[in-house]
C-alpha cells in the first residue's frame, strides 16, 4: 500500500489517491487529509524515512557517528639499565645481581663489575626468551618446590634482604633464571661428543731467539720429534687430540687448522710463549672431558653473540 498526493488538486483540498493492485479509488475531503497526512508524516519521521517516495526523496539513513572508545594511558617504564626485544632490565634487579657480584668477587673494578652483570643479564634475557619460544614453561607449582629445595622461608627472606629483593621480584628472577638455564643446556647438549681434530706435537720457548734456532734446526733436517722431547722432557711436547676452537689463541687454533698430517708449523706467538707446532694425524676423534666442557663454553659463546646481533637491545645507561 501506497500513499501519494495528486498535484493537480486544489490549493487546500488536496487528495489522497489509494491504490490496490491495478485499481484507484479517490478518497477526499480536508479534514481526512489534515489529519491522515500529519500522522503518515509522524509515522514515516518516527521510522527514521524522510519522506514519501512520491517526491523522489531518498531513503538513505541518516549515518551513525562512532564514538571514539578511549585508548589506555602508556604505562611509565620502570628506571631500567636496559631493554631486551622490549623487556626492561630494571635498575633495582642490576643493583641487586651487581651487590651480589661485588660480594662474590670484593676486589673486582666497579666499571669491569658493571659491564660484567650486564653482559650476564642481557644473556639470561636472551635465554629465557629463547625458552619460552621453545615452549618450555614453568608453572607455579614448578617454581615454588625449586623455592622450597632453596632452603628455610628465614634464609630465603634473609637472602632477599640482604640483595634488594622482594617475594615478587625473587620469584621472577628465579623463574627467568630456570628457563636460562634449560635453554642452555638444550644448546651445549647438541655440541657431538667427536668431531674432526688434529692430534698435535709443539716446541714451546719462552723468546723468539730459541724459537728461531728451532726453527733453523728443523729446517736444515733435524727430527721434530727429538727437539720436542729436548725442550720438554716431561711431556715431549705431546698436545694430544685437539678440536677446532679449543686453543686459547685464535691465530694458533687458525694456523693449526690449516696444516696437513705430518705438517710443522711457522713460529706462532702467544701469551704462553712462541710454539712451532706439528700435526702427527687428523681424524675423527672422540673429545677428552675437557675438550668437551670448552666445546659447550664456546657452542654458548657462539650462539649469544649470534642472539645479540638479531636481537633488538637497547642500553640506557
Amino acid at each position: 500500500m501506497v500513499w501519494i498526493t495528486n498535484p493537480s488538486a486544489s490549493s487546500g483540498q488536496e487528495s489522497i489517491y489509494k491504490f490496490v493492485g491495478t485499481r484507484q479509488r479517490r478518497v477526499s475531503t480536508f479534514l481526512i487529509y489534515n489529519f491522515q497526512m500529519r500522522f503518515t508524516l509522524t509515522l514515516l519521521l518516527a521510522l527514521g524515512l524522510s519522506a514519501c517516495a512520491s517526491f523522489g526523496t531518498s531513503n538513505t539513513p541518516t549515518p551513525t557517528i562512532p564514538t571514539a572508545t578511549p585508548q589506555p594511558p602508556t604505562p611509565t617504564p620502570p628506571p631500567s639499565v636496559a631493554m631486551v626485544n622490549g623487556e626492561y632490565i630494571t635498575q633495582v634487579e642490576f643493583d641487586a645481581e651487581l651487590n651480589r657480584y661485588k660480594t662474590a668477587f670484593p676486589n673486582a673494578e666497579d666499571s669491569q663489575a658493571r659491564q660484567i652483570v650486564l653482559d650476564d643479564l642481557i644473556a639470561q634475557y636472551l635465554l629465557a626468551q629463547a625458552a619460552r619460544e621453545e615452549n618450555f614453561e614453568v608453572t607455579e607449582s614448578d617454581l615454588q618446590l625449586r623455592i622450597d629445595a632453596l632452603g628455610s622461608p628465614d634464609a630465603i627472606a634473609q637472602w632477599q634482604s640482604a640483595f634488594g629483593y622482594d617475594d615478587a621480584s625473587f620469584r621472577v628472577i628465579l623463574k627467568r633464571s630456570i628457563e636460562s638455564a634449560w635453554m642452555r643446556d638444550k644448546i651445549i647438549a647438541d655440541v657431538p661428543n667427536s668431531m674432526e681434530q688434529i692430534h698435535l706435537r709443539q716446541i714451546l720457548t719462552y723468546n723468539e731467539a730459541d724459537a728461531q734456532a728451532v726453527l733453523q734446526r728443523l729446517t736444515a733436517g733435524e727430527d721434530f720429534d727429538e727437539l720436542a722431547s729436548l725442550y720438554d722432557p716431561v711431556t715431549n711436547g705431546e698436545l694430544g687430540w685437539v678440536p677446532q676452537g679449543y686453543l686459547l689463541s685464535a691465530e694458533a687454533d687458525q694456523a693449526v687448522f690449516a696444516l696437513q698430517t705430518g705438517e710443522v708449523s711457522g713460529i706462532i706467538s702467544t701469551e704462553a710463549g712462541f710454539h712451532i707446532f706439528k700435526a702427527v694425524e687428523r681424524a675423527e676423534h672422540e673429545l677428552t672431558p675437557d675438550a668437551l666442557l670448552t666445546m659447550q663454553e664456546l657452542a654458548l659463546k657462539n650462539w649469544i653473540t649470534e642472539q645479540k646481533e638479531n636481537s633488538n637491545i637497547v642500553l640506557m645507561q
